[in-house]
């Protein structure tokens, strides 16, 4: 699939993947400064680009780095979910969850994306819907007893 990306600021970056075998696009931070999230704060990162995937029916699921996470930075909303409609600029709300401030510097990779297949549903109501083994069962319901 191609997929074609728009620098926005002038220290965007294209997306790239880091090894052959990568599943996320590294994204970088797009600021010609250093940005500082405190403990507890949440900020919009930008990225400083645009995407247009080839295909319509996927859509472009951001995450976190992993190694960020261990530095207690962490998105804000978990997943960002960028629609295969939007050309807007790819925006990281990002919370620290750390213990210390963390600064983030210009080119800094701070998240990857994720082109993901999506299948979409025909809603419908029902009176009535099948019965299952789990049934009504919720968290922890299907661990050991």
């Amino acid at each position: 699939m191609n997929v074609k990306f728009k620098k926005l600021r002038a220290g965007a970056r294209i997306p790239r993947y880091e090894t052959e075998d990568a599943a996320g696009m590294d994204i970088c931070y797009a600021g010609d400064e250093k940005l500082v999230i405190k403990k507890g704060e949440i900020k919009k990162v930008p990225s400083g680009i645009a995407v247009e995937a080839e295909e319509r029916n996927v859509v472009i699921l951001l995450y976190a780095r992993s190694g960020l996470s261990l530095k207690g930075l962490s998105m804000a909303n978990g997943v960002g979910v960028i629609d295969s409609d939007y050309r807007g600029e790819i925006i990281c709300p990002m919370i620290n969850l750390g213990d210390e401030d963390y600064t983030i510097e210009p080119g800094e990779r701070i998240g990857q994306i994720v082109f993901t297949p999506v299948i979409r549903a025909m809603a419908e109501e029902a009176e009535e819907i099948g019965e299952t083994k789990r049934g009504t069962g919720g968290f922890g319901s299907t661990g050991r007893k």
